[in-house]
């Protein structure tokens, strides 16, 4: 259990931190929606009804969309762009390990089963990590639609219009959807902005995220 724990700590924790602060989420919303609830004279809903609601989905996936959009747009710009001395970019000045091809009689036994079979296996496996990061942002942004039409048609019945209400597709072709998105998104690309530009000059010991400390500004450490 020890040796599980020392080799899978970093997603242990980060799953845990993710885990806490869901559940914090949903315990304030839950306490919010229930305020709006009284204040337009209907009957506060349990924790469990909460979790299906659009307020609960809608302010979830708007949030899941934007860092999986940010994950798949840097895994495949750090795929062909670079930034020199920054230790989130490959080096410009030469061929790295990720970017070579091996002969299939150089391919190690334990390699795994899709580069062993080639093909469009191998072709599809090499380009999994950004399809999968692509195929959670789309399914994200599809839960955020269906999540805050629903938020938006209750907030109409709430006003007294409720004939005025949407689909999840009509929806999607408001102001209101995408102003929801963008705030999301351009804080995401903020934040990695930050990072490939800040590891050009500032250091953290022991973390791989950061050059060493004693690496000049302008090498570019991987």
């Amino acid at each position: 259990m020890r040796r599980i724990l020392y080799e899978n700590g970093l997603s242990i924790v980060l799953f845990i931190l993710f885990a806490l602060t869901l559940l914090g989420q949903s315990v304030t919303g839950l306490r919010e929606y229930n305020e709006d609830q009284r204040e337009h004279g209907q009957p506060p809903v349990a924790y469990a009804e909460y979790l299906g609601t659009g307020h609960f989905i809608e302010a979830t996936f708007e949030n899941w969309e934007s860092e999986f959009l940010q994950m798949a747009a840097f895994v495949l710009l750090t795929a062909f762009l670079y930034q020199k001395g920054s230790s989130e970019s490959k080096d410009p000045g030469r061929v790295e390990e990720v970017d070579t091809r091996l002969l299939p009689e150089d391919i190690p036994e334990d390699a795994p089963w899709p580069v062993r079979r080639g093909g469009w296996v191998l072709k599809l496996y090499e380009n999994s990590l950004s399809l999968a990061f692509a195929v959670l942002f789309i399914l994200s942004l599809a839960l955020h639609a269906v999540g805050g039409v629903e938020e938006y048609n209750q907030e109409l019945f709430d006003h007294g219009a409720a004939g005025q209400q949407l689909t999840a597709l009509e929806y999607m072709a408001t102001s209101r959807f995408w102003f929801e998105s963008f705030q999301n998104w351009q804080s995401e690309f903020l934040s990695v902005f930050a990072m490939v530009v800040l590891t050009i000059f500032l250091r953290q010991r022991a973390s791989p995220e950061s050059k060493p400390v004693y690496e000049a500004h302008a090498a570019t450490e991987r």
